[in-house]
């Protein structure tokens, strides 16, 4: 006897439900590899321009398993752009994010997010991204490179980025993916609903004199 129309198609959607797609796909992937020392300083010293980051930056993630994703992100960070020369390339970037700020787009995984399973931000309560190259690239973004410390390991990270420099100051988005493996975030989920390895990254960043004013201590908050 033939299988029914409706149970077929009632299969298909099941399958479906179960198999929603990666939001990292289709972000690059960033280039991982063991830290970087801090670069060598010029041999002249060119005066650099210093800003904090405004409240309109974000640093946010969207974190994937079988059946569906989650949005998140920090709500507090601090950090400063100094730029030399005027230009992309001059320029470098640090910050620094309170990662028990963490939220998520569901209360009970904002908590398990926060636990030992994950950021573990009773022992990691701060991560740190601090930049030591920025470079053109021929379709007129740009790549930045730095080192990342997330939950205790440290790693140097590359990924494309759109950015602009002007009078006023410095202005950074990107999307990008990293695998959570990588910082020794290993919980695998449930087995028959298992958390994927990469997540999808999206910054941000711009310094006081772009977009609106701060708060003067770049604090920046995201809105959950």
């Amino acid at each position: 006897m033939k299988r029914p129309l409706y149970l077929l198609l009632a299969a298909l959607l099941s399958f479906a439900a179960f198999g929603c797609a990666n939001p990292a796909d289709d972000a690059p992937d960033a280039v991982v590899q063991e830290p970087a020392a801090e670069p060598e300083p010029a041999a002249e010293t060119v005066e650099s321009a210093v800003y904090s980051l405004s409240a309109d930056s974000k640093i946010g993630f969207v974190g994937a398993k079988v059946t569906g994703s989650h949005e998140g992100g920090f709500e507090k960070f601090m950090g400063t752009v100094a730029i030399a020369g005027g230009t992309a390339e001059g320029s470098s970037v640090e910050v620094t994010i309170d990662t028990t700020s963490l939220w998520a787009d569901h209360e009970d995984l904002t908590g398990h997010l926060k636990s030992a399973d994950f950021f573990d931000v009773e022992n990691h309560p701060t991560a740190t991204f601090e930049s030591t190259g920025i470079s053109a690239n021929d379709d007129g973004t740009y790549t930045m490179t730095g080192n990342l410390d997330l939950h205790g390991v440290t790693k140097q990270i590359s990924f494309p980025a759109d950015i602009e420099v002007v009078e006023a100051g410095f202005a950074a988005i990107a999307e990008f993916s990293i695998n959570r493996m990588d910082f020794e975030i290993v919980y695998p989920g449930r087995k028959d609903d298992l958390i994927r390895d990469e997540v999808l990254i999206r910054l941000d960043l711009r310094s006081e004199g772009m977009g609106e004013a701060g708060d003067g201590e770049g604090e920046a908050e995201a809105a959950s």
